[in-house]
């Protein structure tokens, strides 16, 4: 980040470590997800969701516009709801349609939503499922942030 005298990876401080940037992407109640319209104009929305298996997964209504615009341009960039202590990822969403995938997700979303939806609330006709793997993270905390911003970058 140059100008705002971010201390390097060999510098005092510290870097981030990836199982507390993992714990508030599982924490965090709301994401945000950032899309981009056919124009290029982008596109940010909430929504539920849960980390999983080293990925972002949530759904979406077949008439919203995230869900027609991931169709359209699959890269999109999520960040968990903590602005003071950020994780932000980019990557690429992945329409999920295997039921025992969908059924895990669902699994995760009741437990943490204290919910109750089954497999027939994700309709293939009405919503979609997404599961979105980072390629590139950024990350800090607010208290620290000359010593704890870190980027991490994700094997394809």
């Amino acid at each position: 980040m140059p100008g705002y005298s971010i201390a390097g990876a060999d510098e005092e401080g510290g870097l981030l470590p990836w199982h507390k940037a993992e714990m508030r992407l599982i924490q965090s109640r709301h994401y945000w997800v950032a899309t981009t319209w056919p124009d290029g104009r982008p596109h940010l929305t909430t929504v539920w969701g849960a980390w999983n298996q080293y990925a972002f997964w949530f759904s979406a209504s077949l008439s919203s516009r995230k869900y027609r615009n991931l169709q359209a341009d699959p890269r999109c960039t999520v960040a968990a709801e903590d602005g003071e202590n950020p994780i932000v990822f980019d990557g690429e969403a992945e329409l999920i349609t295997n039921p025992a995938l969908i059924a895990i997700f669902l699994s995760r979303l009741n437990t943490k939503y204290r919910k109750s939806y089954s497999l027939e609330f994700m309709n293939p006709k009405e919503k979609a499922c997404y599961r979105i793997r980072p390629k590139v993270a950024i990350g800090l905390e607010e208290q620290n942030f000359t010593g704890s911003a870190t980027r991490w970058r994700f094997e394809a």
